[in-house]
């Protein structure tokens, strides 16, 4: 080959290896390149290679130059986000999408017990009624404007007092409202993660953290829970091996268990993280289910490595879409920017000024009352029911709508959720929850979902077909 060639191949080597960066997300949009001088460096190339590599990209729309100061990925340069790989078909019915589809796109006539939400006559419709008709009689711009970059300054007003009585008592410009409590685990991962990072989860956890985390391409390392907390020496062992940037879970009412951390396991895993420098999000969305106060991360650290995250979707209403971050002043000006530039802001001032209506009311803690009595009923009823089939509780949880129950042996999980679709009837299988995937005899009940005694006798029949 003539020197021509050479070089030609060269250059073309390291415009793959920018490619490469591109599409694998290592780079992404808004990022500098390195400098011509640390390429050649790195690729063993002479610097007008990596010129005429450059000059290459920014004609293909790859990278731009801004005089002075480097190159750039363009936007537009970055592939789709890709979700990991197909499932294949007989799997379905273990993945995170399909359950989260099933349950979200059921008949309204399906019956649900493997949701995670409380039936419609649960929720507070008349305080939420209160809080439209009030916000309609106020001015127009509360209708129609953005809203302010925080949210609404009387809903973080209240989350800060509801926090503080957790413990957490965060400053003014600590808080952050945002579209949801799915969404602002997704902000934070936005700006924390890229394609390749590890990140923890509990083993089992909350299904669509799996599937969020999947989404932004990182690798996901699960630890077993106890009833107590994470296997803190399993934990320890996993951060010194695959050095992660995050740590995923709930501390109140752990997702599917229904596990309270406890106060030991909360200190080890927090110095745990802080020998490793792991950043912990700790989303406590079934807080206000506890019967009584309980042990959470970001009380003991003050919100230093810890990032609170919070919604109403289970107390107030689903359809009122509206979260929160409560982290570190300068984490949430980070985010505030990364919110503007991702949706323009946070959640749609109508929905944030009804959620503040409804907590604001005295009612709001009636409510929580009557539904905390009415999940102790529920769930003392639907363990009796599952007892009878030889389904036992993993622990007795101490509040909440979730039971985690152990099938008989030889019940596959998945099998059982397969059958019941077909009569109308969605369930939650251990497996869509475990990345290990060791929970096949495992199932998640939403107790206040399974009054309806066709769940039981279809549950039933079901693990009957498989043997017993």
């Amino acid at each position: 080959m003539n020197a021509i060639g050479q070089i030609g191949r060269r250059t073309e080597t390291v415009m793959q290896a920018i490619r490469g960066r591109v599409a694998s997300r290592t780079l992404v949009a808004g990022d500098r390149l390195p400098s011509i001088r640390a390429l050649a460096a790195e690729t063993g190339v002479s610097p007008s290679t990596v010129v005429e590599a450059y000059d290459r990209l920014v004609a293909e729309g790859v990278i731009r130059a801004r005089r002075g100061s480097g190159f750039y990925v363009c936007a537009t340069a970055l592939p789709p986000l890709a979700l990991g790989q197909e499932i294949a078909p007989q799997e379905r019915d273990i993945d995170p999408f399909w359950v989260s589809r099933q349950s979200l796109d059921a008949d309204p006539l399906a019956l649900k017990p493997g949701c995670g939400w409380l039936p419609a006559d649960w929720m507070p419709a008349e305080a939420i009624r209160k809080g439209m008709r009030a916000l309609a009689r106020s001015g127009d711009s509360a209708l129609v404007d953005y809203g302010s970059t925080r949210g609404s300054t009387a809903l973080r007003r209240i989350i800060a007092g509801r926090l503080a009585a957790e413990g957490v008592e965060p400053a003014p410009n600590q808080l952050l409202l945002t579209a949801s409590g799915t969404g602002a685990i997704d902000l934070v991962c936005r700006f924390v993660l890229r394609p390749g990072d590890r990140v923890v989860v509990d083993d089992p956890c909350y299904f669509n953290f799996r599937a969020l985390l999947r989404a932004h391409q990182v690798k996901i390392v699960g630890v077993p829970y106890t009833p107590n907390g994470p296997d803190v020496e399993r934990f320890e062992a996993v951060l010194a091996a695959e050095r992660p940037k995050l740590y995923v879970t709930n501390s109140a009412l752990h997702n599917p268990t229904g596990a309270v951390l406890s106060a030991q396991s909360a200190h080890q895993v927090l110095s745990a993280a802080t020998a490793h420098d792991v950043t912990i999000i700790e989303d406590d969305i079934f807080a206000d289910f506890a019967p009584e106060p309980v042990p959470n991360l970001a009380g003991l650290d003050g919100l230093d490595r810890v990032v609170r995250i919070g919604s109403f979707s289970k107390t107030v209403s689903a359809s009122l879409r509206c979260g929160y971050i409560a982290a570190r002043a300068d984490w949430i000006e980070g985010l505030i920017d990364l919110q503007i530039a991702a949706g323009f802001g946070g959640p749609s001032p109508v929905a944030a000024e009804i959620v503040a209506s409804v907590l604001a009311g005295g009612g709001y803690r009636r409510h929580i009352e009557e539904v905390r009595r009415r999940l102790a009923r529920a769930q003392t009823e639907t363990a009796a029911a599952l007892g009878r089939m030889g389904i036992a509780p993993w622990i007795v949880p101490r509040g909440g709508f979730n039971l985690w129950g152990q099938l008989p042996q030889g019940v596959d999980s998945a099998r059982v959720a397969r059958m019941a679709l077909a009569d109308s009837i969605v369930l939650a299988p251990g497996n869509v929850y475990s990345a290990s995937r060791t929970a096949e005899r495992f199932m998640r009940f939403n107790v206040a979902q399974c009054a309806d005694p066709k769940i039981m006798a279809v549950l039933e029949r079901a693990m009957k077909s498989q043997g017993r």
